[in-house]
């Protein structure tokens, strides 16, 4: 069981940073600012890899291939929950519709 844990947070993790190049073309490194520290690309990495650690381990699986394929489909859907984050920390209020849009 160890080994798959251990499978799942190296896969999820690189599937992670896969994730992150994808979508910013480049790995964006870590930093701290006046309010908040902006962790970068770990905060995919991370994400993908706690999201395949935890299939891995409710579903319970005991072949290899198995844990390289729940741990790639995880690493993927942790990406979408963090894209899905993302919609929720944009200023609303400043945010125009696409309606509103054609007619300014």
């Amino acid at each position: 069981m160890m080994r798959n844990i251990a499978f799942a947070l190296l896969i999820g993790g690189l599937v992670g940073i896969v994730g992150h190049v994808r979508k910013k073309g480049k790995i964006v490194k870590p930093r701290k600012t006046k309010k908040f520290i902006y962790l970068g690309f770990l905060e995919e990495v991370l994400m993908g890899a706690l999201s395949a650690v935890l299939l891995v381990i409710s579903s319970d699986v005991d072949s290899l291939y198995k844990v390289v394929y729940i741990s790639i489909l995880a690493g993927i859907g942790g990406d979408a929950v963090l894209e899905e984050l993302n919609v929720f920390r944009t200023d609303q209020k400043t945010a125009i519709p696409e309606d509103r849009k054609k007619d300014a």
